[in-house]
């Protein structure tokens, strides 16, 4: 296993922080990196903040190009390359290059690190221009340049997701008229409605359209480009429309090459990271994992998670020992002003379960409220009842409010109680927190109902 060639399907977090790490444990080791776009290394969560012109130059989010990984670290990574079939009874790859020619890459170990890409709706006029969904580095790159050459007006975000929330406000920092069409009663579906009714005040605080309970049908199309997106109840004009529903795993190559799917038909591994076909392993995206907290499956896109899965992928390719333990669904967002935050479990989450829980919410200030800069902040705690375990919290607030998810995700690793959080020793100054920090004033309120 530590020795032969590996082929990486992937040039992103996953599939590089593996390069990388086979790099530094086998220095002679033949590695190949295969990319269809021309990028690798970048940050995708970075995408909007350049869109929105918080952030100027778009290679200050690519952390290491091609050229330095050939030159550096001696991988051979190239863009352009598209993995078109896996042959895993052969071990070899099918590769369609740049210029269209079809080679032949065979392979001792494979890794499958092909991410994800935004849900589409098989809707009417889907591929027209000015349609986009953000998941490559290319896709950020295209309409950042569309806005500054079709100068856009009106823009529609379908779908009320991260990407979603986080694109309405770059659209409303480019003077773009915004209406944010959303299927369900609220935004950001991981958060409990009390929470996520927040957010949506956050949302029409900049200047949001924002329409919820409300089905999205069709893209309207005149000449090839996008006019309109029909909903349920209304016709919406757009100049551009972004595609915030959510990301689906890129396996359909593991599927054809006969390997085992998982939650929501990611590819299914150990956690070592191995799939159901021997030689071939997966990281990123395209991933399914387990809940800590259930120890159920699970389908979880983030870049931190890709990240870690790839250190695990390539310690192993390199005759190392290393597991992924799983997550617990830590993530965060800001919507100009406010963040937002939550990990762990929510109550729809618990209720089919059959989990007995209770919750407490708290408002109060993310610094002594005497100090300048204090501002609002709402946390919410669950615990389960009888043994008083911690299973989740989210919170929304202004700066400072969103980091301290950390605190519980932390808790949630170590199967702390709603007690242990309130005996924690955090710290305490005036332009950091109150006294009692909001985390644990909250989980003083739970306690009682535990």
């Amino acid at each position: 296993m530590s020795e032969g060639r590996v082929v990486i399907i992937g040039g992103d977090a996953a599939g590089m922080s593996a390069a990388a790490k086979i790099r530094r444990e086998q220095p002679e080791r033949d590695i190949l990196v295969l990319e269809k776009t021309a990028h690798t290394s970048y940050s995708a969560c970075g995408m909007p903040y350049y869109i929105g012109g918080l952030v100027d130059d778009v290679d200050s989010l690519v952390a290491r190009t091609p050229e330095r990984f050939r030159e550096k670290y001696a991988i051979d990574v190239r863009t352009g390359h598209e993995v078109t079939r896996i042959d895993a009874v052969a071990q070899r790859v099918e590769v369609r290059a740049g210029n269209g020619k079809i080679i032949y890459e065979p392979y001792d170990q494979l890794l499958i690190a092909t991410g994800a890409r935004p849900f589409c709706p098989d809707a009417p006029g889907a591929g027209a221009e000015g349609i986009f969904g953000l998941s490559t580095l290319s896709s950020g790159i295209r309409v950042k340049e569309f806005l500054a050459r079709e100068k856009p007006q009106r823009a529609v975000v379908v779908g009320g997701g991260y990407i979603g929330l986080e694109m309405a406000e770059a659209l409303v920092r480019q003077q773009v008229e915004v209406s944010l069409v959303q299927r369900g009663q609220q935004v950001m579906s991981t958060l409990d409605p009390d929470m996520g009714a927040l957010v949506s005040q956050a949302l029409r605080d900049i200047g949001v359209d924002l329409l919820l309970s409300e089905e999205f049908r069709a893209f309207e199309v005149n000449g090839g480009r996008v006019m309109a997106v029909i909903t349920a109840q209304r016709r919406l004009p757009a100049d551009i429309v972004i595609l915030g529903m959510g990301v689906r795993p890129n396996a359909e190559l593991a599927e054809a090459a006969g390997l085992e799917l998982g939650a929501k038909n990611a590819i299914k591994v150990d956690g070592r990271m191995r799939t159901s076909t021997p030689n071939v392993w997966a990281a990123g995206d395209c991933v399914a994992t387990v809940h800590r907290l259930t120890g159920q499956p699970v389908y979880i896109a983030l870049g931190t998670v890709a990240n870690k899965q790839g250190l695990v992928a390539g310690t192993n390719l390199c005759g190392r020992q290393a597991w992924f333990p799983g997550v617990v669904g830590t993530a965060v967002s800001k919507i100009c002003e406010v963040e937002v935050a939550r990990t762990g479990l929510q109550e729809k989450e618990l209720q089919s379960l059959g989990c007995r829980y209770a919750s407490a919410t708290i408002e109060t200030r993310t610094r002594a409220g005497y100090y300048p800069g204090s501002g609002p902040i709402t946390v919410k705690l669950i615990g389960e009842q009888g043994s008083g375990r911690l299973l989740g919290a989210q919170i929304v607030g202004m700066e400072g409010a969103a980091k301290r998810i950390d605190i519980i995700a932390t808790a949630l690793t170590a199967a702390m109680t709603v007690g242990d959080l309130i005996d924690l020793d955090l710290s305490y100054a005036p332009p950091f927190s109150p006294v009692w920090d909001p985390v644990q004033t909250a989980a003083r309120q739970l306690v009682k109902k535990l």
